[in-house]
């Protein structure tokens, strides 16, 4: 994994203009590895690893069986994909990690609640589009789509190949609809994304040396970390103001209005107080 340290939101304007077509990832603490929701739930939980699979199994015929009462559509239960996606949007641990194709998407999430450095990951998708799982060269993309038949049944929820997957559900909610978001998808919950893709860095480097030319378009690492150092916190979350991002406009109903309340007491209101305490003093 590259890593790249910034100080500024022109430095990163300049360093995701060369991630072209890329995904990306926003957390607010730079050093946590790319584990999903129930990964680190799992964890916390003390749970053996060989026992996961099957706590995510009956969580998901738990949720199936009793979601029913709080939907209208229920042909929503019958694909598991759109059920794990509802479920994540709802709070439940899922083995789905939330990702976007807007890098400034993934700065807001990153810098919204940041206390100290924070990161945004860069995942190289088209890259990615092409290859395979270390000595499966058979199970790419199309053959392991978990939108397909009992393919996310198969290759995932049975956790035992070391692959990962990225794209929608069939069909996408508001939220994932106006966060431009998309899922990336872990074969095997106790490895972390960057370890999942060591094993395709290798096929990767090998095809960049079979295929110098139409490798392109594809940059020399799979993973990319930015650093968004906390000095340009401020600044940025301003700039991501400007460009309507917000808990508003990324969370399209009252509790993403509620949440962007914070955002507007530091962006708006703090000013206006800075100014009405110093107009103050001055009369004083």
């Amino acid at each position: 994994m590259k890593t790249i340290e910034v100080f500024s939101w022109r430095q990163f304007l300049e360093e995701t203009s060369k991630l072209d077509q890329w995904a990306f990832r926003g957390q607010s603490k730079s050093g946590l590895p790319l584990y999903s929701s129930l990964s680190r739930r799992l964890m916390l939980l003390g749970s053996p690893a060989d026992d996961w699979s099957i706590r995510e199994k009956r969580a998901i015929r738990v949720f199936k069986r009793k979601a029913h009462v709080h939907i209208s559509d229920h042909s929503i239960l019958y694909n598991t994909l759109r059920c794990l996606a509802m479920m994540q949007h709802h709070g439940a641990a899922t083995r789905l990690l939330d990702f976007t194709k807007s890098p400034f998407v993934a700065a807001f999430f990153a810098l919204h609640s940041a206390n100290s450095d924070a990161a945004v990951y860069g995942l190289n998708t088209p890259a990615l589009w092409y290859l395979s799982p270390p000595g499966m060269p058979e199970l790419n993309r199309t053959k392991i789509n978990p939108r397909a038949n009992d393919n996310l049944e198969k290759y995932f929820l049975s956790n035992e190949y070391p692959l990962i997957w990225f794209g929608e559900p069939d069909e996408m909610d508001s939220r994932l609809v106006a966060q431009s978001g998309l899922f990336v998808i872990p074969g095997q919950l106790h490895l972390s994304i960057e370890h999942l893709l060591q094993g395709y860095q290798a096929s990767h480097d090998i095809n960049q040396r079979n295929n110098p030319t139409r490798v392109a378009e594809a940059q020399d690492s799979l993973l990319v970390q930015l650093i968004l150092k906390q000095e340009m916190r401020q600044e940025s979350i301003r700039e991501l103001y400007r460009m309507n991002i917000t808990h508003a406009s990324l969370w399209p109903d009252l509790d993403g209005l509620a949440r962007s309340m914070n955002q507007e007491l530091e962006i708006i209101w703090q000013p206006l107080l800075q100014e009405a305490v110093q107009q103050s003093r001055r009369q004083s």
